[in-house]
């Protein structure tokens, strides 16, 4: 099975290939142009240096969220654009889930993604066998709430990670706990695939995808939409 993964949820924009024995193929860029501008650019460049025909994927995977705002539309819209022209359904794959797979050689991982006004987006997982196993719920809350939370976990190697840690690294260090190296701060296409892997049985038809918010945007909030 060739899964297409989509990450456009956070900072990185990227793009995978990935089947059960290996990655076959991974962009991905972080620069200030939007992600309208360069997702499908990469994936067409990744399926030219792969030479890997669009024909030969079998299922879209999407990081579903949550996340920014116009980054969850723009990979929605892209994923369900391709599985619309191709014939294939998509899998959600959550972001967070996302993130945490970034540790799977720590125990504890705890994923924040900065949701503006001191809240993150985050959960607290159990990292063991190159698996996750959430222990939280999904939440948008305070810093201190998933901190507390972290905390009580002391007697485990904890690690944050995610563009929150931008944004709070000086509470997390000063509450003794880890950060995760530069090349495992971010979202990766690859894990979205490789977890879409393990869950190609929840892919949806394309009419049916949909980004998961968490919470309404600040306009929704604000006009009562």
């Amino acid at each position: 099975m060739n899964i297409l993964a989509i990450e456009s949820t956070g900072p990185v924009a990227g793009v995978a290939i990935v089947n059960p024995d290996r990655i076959i193929a991974e962009f991905s860029i972080n620069n200030k142009l939007t992600h309208s501008q360069v997702l499908l650019p990469l994936i067409n460049n990744m399926l030219t240096a792969a030479e890997f025909d669009k024909s030969r994927i079998d299922l879209i995977a999407c990081s579903s969220g949550p996340g920014s705002f116009t980054g969850l539309r723009i990979g929605a819209a892209v994923a369900k654009g391709l599985a619309f022209g191709l014939g294939k359904k998509i899998v959600p794959v959550a972001t967070l889930d996302v993130l945490a797979y970034n540790n799977l050689d720590g125990k504890i991982a705890v994923p924040i993604m900065d949701a503006r006004r001191g809240q993150v987006y985050t959960a607290l997982y159990y990292c063991f066998d190159g698996k996750i196993d959430r222990q939280t719920e999904y939440m948008a809350c305070d810093f201190d709430e998933i901190l507390s939370i972290a905390n009580g976990y002391a007697d485990g190697k904890v690690t944050f990670l995610g563009d929150g840690v931008a944004v709070f690294r000086e509470k997390i260090l000063a509450a003794g706990l880890d950060i995760a190296p530069a090349q495992n701060m971010f979202q990766k296409a690859s894990n979205v695939g490789a977890i879409a892997l393990d869950i190609a049985h929840t892919a949806v038809d394309a009419a049916d995808f949909a980004p998961f918010y968490i919470r309404s945007s600040q306009a929704e909030r604000e006009f009562g939409a």
